[in-house]
């Protein structure tokens, strides 16, 4: 996209946000704006697990963007894939086949199976199933933060 495109979509964008808009029927949102949506409620959540823990917001930080990073993400998602519902599953495949671009911090399959999981913890949120979502987040921080203990423990 062109920087006057972008110029303009974003002047777009903030008109248009004035007046608060009804939020479509989540089965069908674009599975790269339920990844956005999943992104900042897992990050939420995780920071929200982390802070009773520690008042060193550096510490917080560093974990956190690790804990919701594309590669804890992706590990998360392979140990949930065998327990999500039918509806739960076709949503994360939708996220996984989403085209977009991969950063360096992440392969290619990793960066899809993260976005599969982001798309799944938004469409979870938009359909309001508040205990399905926080079950899936609570085994996800664990599994994620038993990966990163093992992590650290080998590098010892």
């Amino acid at each position: 996209m062109r920087f006057e495109q972008y110029q303009r979509r974003l002047d777009h964008v903030l008109a248009s946000c004035i007046d608060e808009k009804p939020v479509q029927d989540p089965k069908q949102v674009h599975p790269v704006e339920l990844a956005y949506i999943g992104d900042v409620v897992f990050s939420l959540y995780v920071r929200r697990r982390l802070l009773p823990v520690s008042s060193h917001v550096q510490v917080l930080h560093d974990l956190a963007a690790r804990m919701v990073s594309a590669v804890m993400q992706a590990r998360a998602m392979d140990a949930l894939e065998g327990d999500l519902t039918e509806e739960e599953s076709r949503i994360a495949r939708r996220g996984r086949n989403t085209k977009s671009t991969v950063p360096k911090s992440a392969s290619v399959r990793e960066y899809r199976q993260g976005t599969a999981f982001e798309a799944l913890m938004g469409y979870l949120y938009l359909m309001d199933q508040k205990e399905r979502l926080h079950q899936l987040m609570d085994r996800s921080f664990v599994l994620i933060q038993q990966a990163m203990l093992a992590e650290r423990n080998k590098k010892k």
